[in-house]
């Protein structure tokens, strides 16, 4: 089905460098496969003088949840990563990549504590900080990289206050205020809502930036909210209270810019209190339809914005899957999708750093802020095309709405 791009933020640009094709060679243009072809043969990158063949190795900290709350998350961000890093070594190009990932348990004072474990464990390497996946524990981490001159990308902390005031932090997702504009726009777009309710968890900066840049743009384009009823945390169950202020309020269509574990409550305690508005949420309800016990069909007719669906049937898309498929036995969501990106990201990046192979972690961080914000390059991957970076480290790329139509998801 024909895509709506929701978020016009695709900048003009010079040359872009395929995501999935190997590095280009010193001075010259890229040698680059078609992007169909992941795994392509990566050629010497500039940094590498003197004809040398041997690899350069960058030593990689990820961080992110793979026990507690969020743990499906962090656990999503570590495996599309290692895919990726198989693949990319796999290569035998230029470029090595070596993978150390920490568990934060979604807690800001762990997350900083992995970080010292990674910058101790990296003593003989330059070191590039994947993540946190989680906004409260990545904003932690930022300050901390910012002041050591650590680059760091981050898959899924999708807050300003990653990234602001921090020249060396880059985000592979949409911003909190990005999603909840596109997705006010795209319901005044296609004329759903008549009535808007909005739920949304204001303990958590992503929900709470999501709900707010939504408000305040449905509002602007004359869409009309008639409800809204926050949750004060993650444990919360029960979420009658909310609902029925949206259904009393005669709302249409609820907004959801939250989780999908919180999310997923939402919808059974609906249909147990019959009411059947249209439910609209972000890339944070995408892995819902894979949650053990889950009944897909409390989602069928569910609208979220994503970068990424599983049903895709380009060639990088259907490999990805089946890789991620045979390794863990689920589908990956977007959280798996971001961070393999990010890992193509990193790789492309060091591969057009000149000089990379006598570089410490700092001169490292210098050169890939350099190449980040300079306009010209530009990856391709799962979640987006032609994705590049603003100097505020936010990325522009386009989501895409998609429904759930008899438990898979269908473009919009």
């Amino acid at each position: 089905m024909k895509k709506k791009n929701l978020a016009a933020l695709l900048m003009a640009g010079a040359m872009s460098f395929s995501l999935l094709a190997g590095c280009s060679s010193g001075g010259g243009e890229a040698s680059n496969p078609p992007a169909s072809q992941p795994g392509a043969q990566a050629s010497q990158p500039a940094g590498n003088s003197g004809g040398s063949t041997e690899a350069v190795t960058i030593k990689v900290g990820g961080i992110g949840p793979t026990t507690g709350n969020n743990a499906q998350y962090g656990t999503a961000t570590q495996w599309g990563a290692e895919i990726a890093v198989d693949e990319i070594n796999a290569k035998n190009g230029p470029i090595k990549l070596e993978l150390q990932y920490e568990d934060d348990t979604g807690v800001a004072d762990t997350a900083v504590a992995a970080y010292n474990s990674l910058k101790d464990w990296a003593k003989d390497a330059p070191l590039v900080i994947y993540g946190c996946t989680t906004t409260q524990p990545c904003v932690a981490v930022a300050s901390e990289t910012f002041t050591d001159r650590y680059f760091q990308l981050t898959p899924s902390a999708s807050s300003p206050d990653v990234t602001n005031g921090k020249d060396n932090v880059f985000q592979m997702c949409f911003t909190d205020p990005g999603q909840g504009t596109a997705a006010a726009e795209y319901l005044k777009s296609a004329g759903l809502g008549t009535k808007i309710g909005v739920i949304y968890n204001n303990g958590d900066p992503y929900s709470t930036g999501i709900a707010e840049a939504f408000i305040a743009k449905a509002k602007e384009v004359g869409l009309e909210v008639v409800a809204t009823s926050t949750y004060p945390e993650d444990t919360t169950t029960d979420y009658t209270v909310q609902l029925n202020a949206c259904k009393d309020a005669g709302a249409d269509l609820v907004f959801l810019p939250i989780y999908y574990t919180p999310a997923s409550l939402i919808l059974a305690q609906a249909k147990q209190m019959s009411y059947a508005p249209i439910f609209f949420g972000g890339d944070g309800m995408d892995g819902m339809l894979d949650m053990e016990g889950f009944d897909k069909s409390l989602a069928e007719g569910l609208l979220l914005m994503t970068p990424f669906n599983a049903s895709g049937t380009d060639e990088r898309t259907k490999s990805f899957v089946e890789k991620y498929q045979a390794a863990h036995n689920i589908l990956p969501n977007q959280f798996a999708a971001d961070g393999y990106d990010c890992m193509y990201a990193i790789y492309e990046a060091c591969c057009k750093v000149e000089g990379i192979a006598d570089m410490d972690s700092q001169q490292l961080c210098d050169a890939l802020i350099a190449l980040f914000t300079g306009g010209e390059f530009s990856v391709d991957g799962l979640t987006g095309t032609s994705m590049k970076w603003l100097e505020t480290g936010e990325i522009s790329k386009a989501p895409v709405v998609v429904k759930v139509e008899n438990g898979v998801y269908v473009t919009q």
